[in-house]
């Protein structure tokens, strides 16, 4: 059991609350993406017992993180939505350097390599335009609630296997975020049974299409995951705050970002 995947699982779980941010990208930054891809399809294979050393103590981490930290991130994200948001923002923008030097772009990328990474900026920031809202909690789930829940887990669990997609934003989008935060505050085990079913069946799906182009077309599919990175930046930003302090809180927080994303890549990529 590879132990210190747990504290990476914390961090991937506590990004994974906050909508617009992506576990995925947490995951680049933290420099073990490719080998989640890698582990995920390895479990249909005869090394599973190798990738459940890698993926367990990550899942604990994640489950944990959620599980603790969702009512402390919501209410960071509810009463300083802006300093909050400038924090997971210096991060985002924290990844992009790693990422560059990953695809070695300097030498790799051409012309057609600069257009996929637009159009991944394009389609993820184009997310921006949606009026996301919360929604009221669900209190009568009924068969069709839990086939909508059971659907809003496949799209979610884009939020681990695809960069700079957030699940948290996307199940804004849906109306479902309140109703299934609420679900993991309360331990509504239907809600978080059905929810995680459509999670793990969309991280098998999605991380054997990754798996695929990561294997076959490497430099192309890193120009879309930074472009997908680039584009989550349109949707996290909240806009300045009209209140000095907050202008200042904000630029502290977004300072803090960008050094934790450089701590963390220094503590990981030393080893």
């Amino acid at each position: 059991m590879e132990w210190k995947n747990i504290y990476r699982g914390l961090v991937m779980g506590a990004s994974d609350v906050i909508p617009g941010v992506s576990g995925g990208t947490i995951a680049v930054l933290l420099g073990i993406y490719e080998r989640l891809i890698a582990a995920i399809n390895g479990l249909m294979s005869k090394h599973w017992k190798k990738q459940l050393g890698f993926l367990v103590p990550l899942a604990i981490g994640i489950l944990t993180a959620i599980f603790l930290l969702s009512n402390v991130i919501d209410w960071l994200f509810k009463n300083y939505p802006g300093p909050t948001k400038f924090f997971f923002l210096g991060l985002i923008l924290g990844v992009l350097p790693y990422l560059f030097h990953k695809a070695d772009a300097k030498n790799k990328f051409q012309a057609k390599h600069i257009l996929i990474l637009i159009v991944g900026a394009a389609l993820v920031g184009s997310l921006a335009i949606f009026q996301a809202s919360e929604g009221g909690v669900i209190e009568n789930v009924t068969a069709s609630k839990y086939v909508l829940l059971f659907f809003g887990g496949i799209i979610a669990s884009s939020a681990l296997v695809l960069p700079g997609i957030s699940g948290s934003f996307m199940l804004l989008i849906m109306g479902l975020y309140t109703t299934i935060i609420s679900a993991v505050s309360h331990l509504q085990f239907d809600i978080i049974a059905v929810t995680g079913a459509g999670i793990v069946i969309g991280i098998a799906f999605m991380s054997k299409i990754v798996n695929f182009f990561l294997n076959n077309y490497y430099t192309g599919t890193f120009a879309v995951i930074i472009g997908m990175v680039i584009g989550s930046v349109f949707v996290v930003f909240p806009g300045w705050p009209a209140e000095a302090l907050m202008v200042l809180s904000s630029i502290v927080t977004f300072a803090a970002g960008l050094a934790a994303a450089y701590l963390l890549g220094r503590f990981e990529y030393a080893e």
